[in-house]
């Protein structure tokens, strides 16, 4: 009988030197998500709408994921560098992107892109409804948007409208803007909407079509002039600014739509993981406070989901393609 049992118990320091083997020579991928920091991807410039958006989830999902989220900027070409930059990531959920109406709609009927702006990236998560503001610089001559277009009418080809660069929302919002009004203007295109609102507010542009969330800080510091909100209703955090059917320019709607997403083929389990880190996040009074101050809305939570993302963005793109396509908006 000791026998028996002395060789049953060689048996199972060997199965347990096995198994522990075994573990140790398990693929890293096999770890608990995350077993790594996140890097969540901004395709503009530090300082704009997108980027500020990214800074106030980026810090609460790390709590709720008990991990390190690095936010890393890389701005260029309407946010198709950044694009590309995560379409080609390993998927596995330590890189997503933060990404809006420009660049995860508009950008696939304008550019030539090396990805596909729907079938390269797996949708995480709504976060954001917005609008943007007709803004202008505080010296502009004018004080309402009939006075803008106007003046705009008076200087043919003259005033200055800057944007976060070829074919963004911005540059989508003036040239709609100069169908429906007869106006003509140059478009300056820079970086980001944080270095254009910074020339805007020096003075050395004249106007922008804006996301609400960078231009409303500077409206209510008194650095720049707001004629209208691109949507039906006023800003709850501007409830000053008229709406576009208020201003005489009805049905002038965009909506400046935010999400994350992550690349092609990331593990269910770990979008299930992240939409559930970001739900949360999303649910926190202080997020709603913040957004809200931005002139964001969070999404009804049945929205938020990555269905949800997916069936929007679909619909999104069946509806501004052709438009933009018979517009022939083309990168500057």
């Amino acid at each position: 009988m000791r026998g028996l049992w002395a060789g049953l118990r060689g048996h199972l320091i060997v199965i347990g030197v096995l198994i522990g083997c075994a573990a140790a020579a398990a693929p890293a991928g096999a770890q608990p998500f995350p077993s790594r920091p996140i890097t969540l991807v901004v395709p503009f410039a530090a300082g704009g709408p997108t980027d500020t958006l990214a800074r106030i989830l980026s810090e609460r999902i790390a709590a709720e994921l008990h991990t390190t989220v690095v936010v890393e900027n890389v701005a260029g070409a309407s946010g198709s560098i950044a694009g590309a930059r995560v379409a080609r990531a390993t998927p596995d959920g330590t890189t997503i992107t933060i990404g809006h109406w420009g660049t995860h709609v508009l950008n696939g009927a304008i550019f030539k892109l090396p990805y596909d702006v729907i079938a390269d990236f797996e949708p995480v998560a709504a976060i954001a409804m917005g609008t943007q503001l007709i803004v202008g610089r505080k010296s502009l001559e004018a004080n309402n948007l009939k006075d803008m277009i106007a003046w705009l009418k008076a200087n043919p080809g003259k005033a200055t409208a800057g944007t976060a660069g070829a074919g963004t929302g911005a540059h989508v919002a003036g040239v709609f803007f100069k169908e429906r009004t007869g106006t003509d203007f140059q478009f300056v295109p820079y970086r980001g909407a944080g270095p254009a609102m910074i020339d805007l507010v020096a003075g050395q542009i004249d106007i922008m079509f804006d996301q609400a969330s960078n231009s409303l800080p500077q409206y209510k510091n008194g650095a720049i002039k707001a004629f209208a909100v691109t949507s039906p209703t006023r800003l709850a955090s501007a409830p000053d600014v008229p709406t576009v059917d208020e201003a005489g320019l009805p049905g002038l709607y965009i909506s400046y739509w935010h999400g994350i997403w992550a690349p092609k083929n990331t593990p269910k389990d770990i979008i299930t993981k992240l939409n559930a880190a970001i739900v949360a996040v999303l649910a926190d009074a202080s997020v709603k406070q913040r957004f809200g101050e931005l002139g964001q809305e969070i999404p009804p939570r049945d929205q938020q989901s990555p269905a949800a993302l997916a069936a929007f963005q679909k619909a999104e793109t069946e509806k501004w393609w052709p438009i933009v396509k018979a517009a022939d908006i083309k990168p500057e």
